[in-house]
């Protein structure tokens, strides 16, 4: 009967840890980031990228929506902006359709798979700056970050949070 239990919970582990990533890879180029982009935008244009990173900004237009993203590298099992590494930039992503930018606000993590258009100058507060720009194919909005993930509270070591 252990023994059972114990083939049953090394096979859920297993099953846990073969979960595939959200979006596809084939023919992404896993190369270019946003920063490459931003320097040397000739040539970009139409090539498949995989990006992410921390929402700083969402505007619904009148047909699509446009999000700005602090880019992050991204995991590469799970296709997770890493934040706790340096950030390559800003870019900005378009989105056919309405998204509603209560859910798509300010701090989520995003990853999105997408072509390259080009860049565009935009201002972040006073300063100008050039964007890259990418049209979204597939995207994945990442759950909000729970009190343990960002590190609020103080921890003693053996399961006691105190926190404000």
């Amino acid at each position: 009967m252990v023994v059972r239990v114990l083939y049953s919970i090394v096979f859920l582990l297993a099953l846990v840890g073969c979960a595939s990533a959200p979006l596809e890879t084939e023919g992404v180029d896993g190369g270019l980031t946003p920063r490459d982009v931003k320097d040397h935008p000739e040539g970009a244009a139409g090539r498949t990228v995989l990006w992410g990173g921390v929402i700083a900004d969402a505007r619904n237009l009148p047909e699509r929506t446009r999000l700005e993203i602090v880019a992050y590298p991204l995991s590469q099992r799970t296709q997770m902006p890493d934040t706790d590494a340096a950030s390559s930039g800003r870019f900005r992503v378009y989105v056919d359709g309405y998204l509603e930018t209560a859910v798509y606000g300010r701090g989520r993590r995003f990853t999105v798979r997408a072509d390259v258009q080009g860049t565009e100058t935009g201002r972040i507060d006073e300063a100008e700056y050039t964007f890259p720009v990418v049209q979204a194919e597939a995207f994945e909005l990442w759950p909000e970050r729970t009190r343990r993930e960002r590190g609020s509270g103080v921890n003693f070591g053996f399961g006691i949070i105190l926190s404000n």
